[in-house]
């Protein structure tokens, strides 16, 4: 066990060291996985806030409960006793159909029409408003409220949630698709500066491979290279991130405050940096596994 740890601090050493013999290179390597990796990062950072302040608009969802003509008042009593214990409602409101008709003939100079009818045409309504804004579960509570006795139509009014929902799905959708494009850029940059390290050491590997070396010792430091890469590059992304957070909220605070808001764009949580991180490190592994394998397929071919 022990020897097996001595190589494996001995190769990490090893790395630290041959980065530091290049800071310059190191240091661009890093800025370039960085910049890579705080595209997909930032965008999903502005979904993840809009999404968040989307769910913190006071209006929510609507659905107007229009009643059957019938309806009597026990009824009516009833329904509004099953709104008010319902764990899906935020709260409603109970609009009188002699009220609905006298607010419809003012908003729309129908006295003269409402003067030629014998009686109110219009039906007692609730204005229902969710306790939530799922698309999908204010259409079930809509489906739900249908099926009530004394209840003839339950309208939803939620084309807005409807639409913002399906924008940030857009924009989940393209958060995945640039993340995998970039995924696979930072696979090649990571694997051909790998690459180009095993070509300047080369004669070392041989005679490495001559002496009995096994094909695990000689991709270790490779591997802790692209590791090491990768989790720079990760950490530099996140501060890319902040910085350009930080940049963004001394425009969005000015806004903000002509709204009377306290919206901020927020850095990701721990979780999600760690993801960043972790994702970046194992790009970076399989980046640096894949190169070295192709030189030792080539070379073990060659010595056969």
């Amino acid at each position: 066990m022990k020897p097996w740890l001595s190589q494996h601090r001995q190769a990490f050493r090893l790395v630290l060291s041959r980065m530091w013999s290049t800071p310059l290179a190191t240091l661009m390597m890093l800025g370039a996985l960085g910049v890579s990796l705080s595209l997909p990062a930032g965008l999903y950072v502005v979904l993840d806030n809009v999404a968040k302040l989307a769910g913190s608009i006071e209006s929510d969802p609507q659905i107007s409960l229009f009643l059957t003509l019938d309806a009597s008042p026990d009824i009516i009593r009833d329904i509004d006793q099953r709104l008010r214990n319902h764990p899906g409602i935020k709260n409603y409101r109970f609009v009188g159909r002699a009220t609905a008709w006298a607010e419809l003939q003012q908003s729309a100079g129908l006295e003269e029409l409402a003067g030629g009818l014998e009686k109110n045409p219009l039906p007692d309504a609730y204005i229902v408003h969710a306790d939530h804004n799922d698309p999908a579960m204010v259409d079930q509570l809509r489906k739900e409220l249908q099926q009530w006795r004394g209840v003839e139509l339950a309208q939803l009014d939620a084309a807005w949630v409807k639409r913002l929902y399906a924008l940030l799905q857009i924009g989940r959708q393209a958060v995945l698709i640039l993340a995998g494009l970039l995924g696979l850029a930072l696979l090649a940059v990571i694997g051909n500066t790998i690459r180009l390290q095993i070509l300047t050491q080369r004669e070392e590997i041989e005679v490495s491979q001559l002496i009995g070396a096994t094909d695990a010792f000689i991709r270790r430091p490779f591997l802790y290279a692209g590791v090491l890469y990768g989790v720079g590059g990760g950490m530099a992304a996140w501060l890319i991130l902040y910085c350009a957070l930080s940049l963004f909220n001394l425009s969005i605070d000015e806004l903000a405050r002509l709204y009377a808001s306290d919206f901020r764009l927020h850095m990701p949580d721990i979780r999600v940096s760690l993801i960043l991180i972790g994702t970046a490190a194992l790009l970076g592994w399989t980046g640096s596994y894949w190169a070295v394998n192709r030189y030792l397929a080539r070379i073990n071919d060659r010595l056969r």
